[in-house]
């Protein structure tokens, strides 16, 4: 939609680039970061702008999103509640709403009405578990990605435990979609309201009307209230599970678990080459005075249907807060990738590694109660402290991990059962003061480094552990000395401790000392330990203007070092193509926005006579970077998986998943699948040579928590997958039948 002449030219750093709708409420425009990054910005009308409860209710909106998974709605990726007039700036989606599908192609049916039905069942259950109930689910609020439908537009939206802003007499929703009880009392809407909605939107996707559809959204609501559903022209076995959605009581309706198999089993899934199972039947001849009923079309060759278009809802703003629609949230994500491979929805082809002898699905939480040591974790969890600070790693059969005010604790691979929980605190430190992080196992010793911060929060004290990591046992501790610039590490068969401006190797069994050096770089650089075919390297960065990189090769028998030149700039160390030492390096950042930077060029260098070959990276990729399977990935935080070749730069494939905010790649063992799991918990796996879509498994986290990038972890058991969220939450997946579920820890 063009641009009025009083619309704004920019909003808060974003470009206003044209209109997306408009509503009573506000504005909803496509704008620019300048990144370049394509965001729509939702602006509320001045009038309301004054009104403190509609501020309020804004502000809760902005809170239901930031609660909900990102699978099915987009991040917030700016707001300001309190400006003259508040907005909200999400990604974009340029998807279809399903309003506008149906008047434009009619009823669903076939293998578009199943994907719809069992995606929204897994939206809505994503939404619940964030806590938060829709209330507003509508043809409207549904966009028609092409793998699945996104729920949008949060605006009317609440916490389940939060009632405050739903006044008594104020009816909040669209009526044709409203559940008995928002009519009767707004303050008692729960969950069970959003599976009403949901079973009145699929009666409107079968048929182009809705179950209670009358001349005024007066009647509409009367409707609702005392009168069945208008749900004869859907065939069984689809209309008795519709039925039992739009039950009057909220306790007669049907789960979401539930709702889900009963889908799957109304709605097969059409065999190859079947034609397109036709859900809609007709119904009995209209009576004289009656307006004919949709009926069954034969397949469409032009652009509209020839179905009478549903009702347009006149007048309903005079009966209801409605809250503004249009394509806020959500973004669209592409199931073939652009080398133009078909996706496969099936992952047995992948040829998955064996699984561990006895493995079973499970789920846990690092911060439950372990099975010997402490008896309770230190931290209450991150919901509790506002920490997502989780440090773990992947040991024999076993998953290691501590966090900021959370103790080492080990949970086993194979039933997820938290063996022991480490008794490793100092005497007399509170939680808050307290902080492990797993450095890595060796040998049967796991090695943690821990500190605590002194009784003014502005310095600490670090010690790094060793456990037996069948028990957890102490088996020794040695103090840190640092400035803190250097973290200690394992690599190899060497602990390196950092030890005033140098490091000292240490025994990881034992702690003794092999030997001591000294860092070239001196104590203006702070450097990090990486294993390089077992061979220690310092990676040390100066801060500067440019800032500058020095890797130097440590010798593991004796700590002498070689230095290896990197040319000045930003870069992350990213592993070996072919023996040279890999990086890539950032593109100039953009410090005012709040995109995230890009990469420029792949450097490969030489480690023996320091030669540099630069390449530049086609397209400039973003996001968590990893060289997995010979090629590097980059997952962005739209959930884009990315895959260039090291040695010439050149993009090699591009595909977009539902994950949001994914954390660094991860490969499987022999190299041919790749792995990302977003904050939620939701996992992707790509084949690495083609990017085609293998699967995507259901969002398996409790929670969403953490500020900004917090990314979920995936690590290789085998060949299952154990998988951290940021909320603490742990679980595994057999690549082969992701879907399974998963048995409690």
């Amino acid at each position: 939609m063009p641009l009025h002449k009083d619309d704004p030219k920019a909003l808060g750093g974003y470009r206003i680039v044209d209109r997306l709708g408009a509503g009573g409420m506000g504005v909803v425009y496509r704008a620019r970061s300048r990144s370049g990054r394509e965001v729509a910005v939702k602006v509320v009308h001045a009038q309301y702008a004054e009104d403190a409860v509609f501020r309020a209710r804004f502000r809760q909106e902005i809170d239901a999103v930031r609660k909900v998974s990102g699978a099915f709605t987009a991040p917030v990726v700016d707001a300001d509640p309190d400006a003259v007039r508040p907005w909200m700036a999400t990604q974009y989606v340029p998807g279809p709403a399903l309003s506008a599908r149906i008047r434009e192609h009619g009823p669903l049916r076939g293998a578009e009405l199943r994907r719809l039905a069992l995606g929204l069942v897994e939206a809505l259950r994503e939404i619940h578990r964030a806590g938060v109930v829709h209330r507003d689910l509508k043809p409207a609020n549904v966009l028609m990605a092409e793998d699945g439908p996104r729920v949008i537009d949060f605006g009317i939206s609440r916490a389940a435990e939060n009632q405050t802003l739903t006044e008594t007499g104020h009816a909040i929703g669209t009526p044709p979609f409203m559940s008995p009880e928002q009519f009767k009392d707004a303050r008692s809407v729960g969950p069970a309201s959003d599976v009403f909605s949901l079973g009145a939107l699929l009666v409107f996707a079968v048929t182009g009307r809705g179950p209670f559809d009358a001349d005024s959204p007066y009647l509409t609501a009367w409707r609702v209230m005392h009168e069945e559903p208008t749900v004869d022209a859907v065939a069984e076995p689809l209309r008795a599970v519709l039925t039992r959605c739009l039950a009057k009581d909220a306790d007669d309706r049907p789960g979401l678990d539930e709702l889900a198999g009963e889908f799957a089993e109304a709605l097969p899934e059409p065999a190859p080459g079947d034609p397109e199972t036709v859900t809609l039947r007709l119904p009995p001849a209209p009576a004289a005075s009656e307006e004919p009923g949709p009926v069954a079309a034969p397949p469409r060759t032009g652009r509209r249907s020839r179905l009478r278009r549903w009702p347009v809802l006149a007048g309903v703003a005079g009966l209801l807060a409605v809250a503004l629609t249009g394509y806020l949230l959500g973004f669209t994500p592409f199931t073939r990738s652009e080398s133009g491979e078909s996706d496969s929805t099936g992952s047995d082809s992948a040829g998955w590694e064996p699984l561990p002898n006895g493995w079973q699905p499970w789920r846990t939480s690092v911060f439950g109660t372990a099975a010997s040591g402490v008896t309770k974790p230190l931290g209450g969890g991150a919901s509790d402290t506002g920490s997502t600070s989780l440090s773990c790693a992947m040991g024999p059969g076993a998953l290691y991990c501590g966090g900021n005010a959370t103790l080492p604790v080990r949970v086993d691979g194979v039933t997820g059962r938290l063996v022991w929980r480490a008794d490793s605190l100092p005497s007399g430190v509170t939680r808050e003061a307290y902080g492990s992080t797993v450095l890595g196992v060796h040998d049967g010793v796991l090695l943690v480094s821990q500190t605590v911060l002194n009784s003014a929060g502005n310095d600490q004290a670090t010690t790094v552990v060793a456990l037996d990591s069948a028990t957890g046992e102490r088996l020794w501790s040695r103090p840190v000395s640092t400035s803190g610039a250097t973290a200690a590490a394992l690599v190899g068969d060497l602990l390196l401790v950092p030890d005033g401006d140098g490091v000292t190797a240490r025994d990881p069994r034992d702690g003794t000392a092999r030997w001591t050096a000294t860092l070239p770089a001196g104590p203006t650089y702070g450097c990090r330990f990486y294993d390089v075919d077992s061979v220690p390297y310092a990676g040390c960065t100066d801060a500067g203007t440019p800032s500058r990189t020095v890797f130097y090769a440590v010798d593991p028998a004796d700590g002498s070092t070689r230095k290896v030149s990197v040319p000045d700039g930003d870069v992350v160390h990213v592993g070996t193509v072919g023996g040279d030492l890999a990086f890539v390096m950032y593109a100039a950042r953009d410090t005012g926005s709040s995109a995230e930077s890009a990469y420029a060029q792949v450097l490969l260098i030489d480690p023996g006579t320091g030669a540099v070959r630069k390449r530049k990276l086609a397209g400039d990729p973003r996001g968590a970077v990893a060289l997995v399977g010979g090629v590097l990935c980059f997952a962005s935080s739209a959930g884009q998986l990315v895959a260039h070749s090291p040695e010439t730069g050149e993009r090699l494939w591009r595909t977009s998943t539902t994950l949001q905010q994914p954390g660094t790649p991860v490969a499987d063992a022999r190299g041919q699948a790749v792995f990302a799991a977003s904050a939620s918990g939701r996992v992707a796996a790509l084949d690495i040579g083609t990017g085609s879509l293998l699967w995507e498994s259901p969002a398996r986290a409790e929670q969403v928590v953490g500020a900004g990038y917090a990314s979920a972890q995936v690590f290789t058991d085998k060949g299952a997958l154990v998988v951290l969220s940021p909320d603490g939450t742990v679980f595994t997946l057999d690549p082969a039948h992701p879907d399974q579920e998963p048995l409690a820890g």
